[in-house]
């Protein structure tokens, strides 16, 4: 185990209005890490994403629950948003720009493609009926090249 490693972990009921509190609260966990305003809007980005998607896709009614972990060492931060929901079919496939399985809710199906340009790297392992987790590393305060 890393020296210096701070983990939280948060579990909420999965309803749109706690999107904003996984945001800040995601913020203020990696703040210890003196992150650039962009850094700090992108990984808000990415979470927002990540839970919305929990929130929209993994549930019909709001008595499911999200949990969002977040675990910080050196100057990475590791990020999991994860439902017990319904799953992804085809996780390939749902990672693709513009595709949406709620349509109808004037989704843009983007979800996945900001939390990739965002973040540093995006994992999502998901199976039908079972729920999907979503895990996402970023490098904080680390120019690349």
């Amino acid at each position: 185990m890393m020296q210096g490693k701070n983990k939280m972990t948060l579990r909420f009921d999965a309803r749109s209005v706690n999107e904003g509190f996984a945001r800040v609260a995601v913020a203020a966990f990696i703040a210890g890490l003196n992150p650039t305003l962009d850094e700090v809007a992108d990984v808000k980005t990415a979470v927002s994403e990540a839970v919305t998607n929990a929130i929209i896709h993994g549930y019909d009614d709001p008595e499911g629950q999200v949990e969002l972990s977040c675990c910080i060492a050196e100057r990475e931060v590791w990020i999991e948003v994860s439902d017990t929901g319904k799953g992804i079919a085809d996780v390939k496939r749902a990672m693709e720009p513009f595709y949406t399985t709620r349509p109808e809710l004037e989704r843009s199906g983007m979800g996945f493609a900001f939390m990739e340009a965002f973040m540093d790297e995006v994992k999502v392992e998901s199976a039908k009926g079972e729920g999907t987790r979503v895990w996402m590393h970023k490098k904080i305060g680390v120019q690349e090249g």
